[in-house]
């Protein structure tokens, strides 16, 4: 064996060794989250079963003003809370949804006071808002929602931190974090060399046969995997803080707002009928979220509220008084960052539609075949009595290239948890080094 192809061998049992902890650290955590995820992508078809008669109504001739749906939520709301911002109907047969806020940040144990219990299914702990949804033609009170006992609320919290507080989103991200080390290696260790072919070959069976599939799998929803991990790191707590911090020394921070504006009184403020009609007039094509102003010369706010057509994200705000335009930032005005994570987020949840999630469906039986498949190779490899490491050549740990130590060095800086984590994985990798030097040494007497 030459120089050159052993110094190759060290990488590959280097790589295999560092995929195989990947996957033992990422596991656990990657199983739930897959099939949580799987969970959360219907949450359309769901949520079309459990709230029709929320989300819905049926169309008649005319729409009441505005205010008419504004005020008979109010009315139904619990005693104090504020309104927080409303949804207008996009479609004829749209409800209008109200947000309420509670006093001081008070608990929600009241949500949905005088609504019927049919109207409020739950899906998890009280929110601190609620949601009164009213019928735009008759301004009856359909019933309310507190936010989080929504079923995508739910379900994305049960994804992201399994109902918890955000103290627990440290295991999703830990998981995320090392996944991508398994992606990065996996494609590494399928890479075909020379006459190698990276298609599963017909015919394989056994450990062999499992091995193809379990890379072929893995590298082929590759680019799917880089976008899901990514977006889910965005939003981290840990790696997430890197991002952004990367992000607006890059120059790519969303664009900011002008501080300071604020409305000239010049006669009756806008109504929320008026305001709609003001955001209608400036905004594209899309359901709009319209935000009151706090004060007597603060502004009206709209922004987008269908996450699932990201080229017509917008911002608006105007005067409370004239209507007049003070800020507007579209899709044009956003940084490139800005329009990847516009696009790449509401593609991890699913929101583009059936085809998005046929793909993601897909995306999460293979992961769950890879951890099968995973598992079964490392059993059908270990020998009795033995932890089943696969096993490094002498040197491994000098071979990779300079260009691998940098990546590495990135992944590290980006991800804090996966360099804590790391550095107690080389504590591990040296305490089994020294043993396995101290039994060879007891071998050889």
């Amino acid at each position: 064996m030459d120089d050159f192809t052993f110094l190759i061998a060290r990488r590959k049992s280097l790589y295999w060794r560092i995929h195989f902890w990947a996957a033992l650290i990422a596991s656990p955590f990657a199983l739930v989250a897959t099939l949580t995820g799987i969970l959360y992508v219907f949450t359309p078809q769901i949520e079309a079963r459990l709230y029709q008669h929320l989300d819905h109504v049926a169309p008649q001739a005319s729409m009441l003003p505005l205010d008419a749906a504004v005020a008979a939520a109010e009315r139904a709301a619990p005693r104090g809370w504020t309104v927080q911002h409303v949804v207008p109907p996009f479609q004829q047969d749209d409800a209008v949804q109200v947000a309420f806020a509670p006093p001081g940040g008070a608990h929600d144990e009241h949500a949905g006071h005088g609504m019927p219990v049919k109207a409020r299914p739950k899906f998890g702990l009280p929110a601190q808002a609620i949601v009164m949804y009213v019928n735009p033609y008759d301004a009856r009170v359909l019933g309310s929602l507190a936010s989080s006992e929504r079923f995508g609320n739910w379900a994305k919290k049960l994804h992201s931190r399994l109902l918890q507080n955000d103290g627990w989103r440290w295991m999703i991200e830990l998981a995320a974090s090392w996944l991508m080390v398994m992606l990065v290696t996996g494609v590494v260790l399928w890479w075909p060399r020379s006459a190698q072919s990276g298609l599963p070959k017909r015919g394989a069976r056994g450990r062999n046969g499992w091995r193809q599939w379990h890379a072929f799998l893995g590298v082929a929803l590759g680019i799917v995997s880089f976008v899901i991990l990514t977006t889910g790191l965005t939003w981290s707590q840990q790696a997430g803080g890197r991002i952004r911090a990367l992000r607006d020394v890059s120059g790519q921070a969303p664009p900011p707002a002008p501080r300071g504006l604020h409305s000239t009184e010049a006669g009756a403020p806008l109504d929320w009928q008026d305001a709609w009609k003001v955001a209608r007039s400036h905004a594209p094509a899309i359901a709009v979220q319209l935000t009151a102003p706090a004060s007597q010369d603060d502004v009206w706010r709209a922004t987008m509220a269908d996450r699932s057509q990201p080229t017509l994200r917008f911002d608006l705000q105007f005067d409370a008084y004239s209507g007049k335009p003070l800020y507007y930032a579209g899709w044009e005005a956003q940084t490139a960052f800005g329009k990847a994570t516009a696009i790449g987020i509401p593609f991890h949840r699913g929101e583009f539609g059936w085809w998005n999630q046929a793909l993601l469906l897909v995306f999460g039986a293979s992961v769950l075949f890879s951890l099968v498949s995973g598992w079964v190779m490392f059993f059908k490899r270990r020998l009795p009595g033995s932890l089943g490491l696969p096993k490094l050549l002498p040197g491994a740990w000098t071979s990779p290239s300079m260009l691998a130590w940098l990546a590495a060095a990135a992944m590290c800086a980006l991800m804090p948890l996966l360099l804590v984590s790391g550095g107690m994985l080389l504590l591990l990798e040296l305490v089994l080094a020294k043993c396995g030097a101290r039994i060879g040494r007891m071998r050889l007497r």
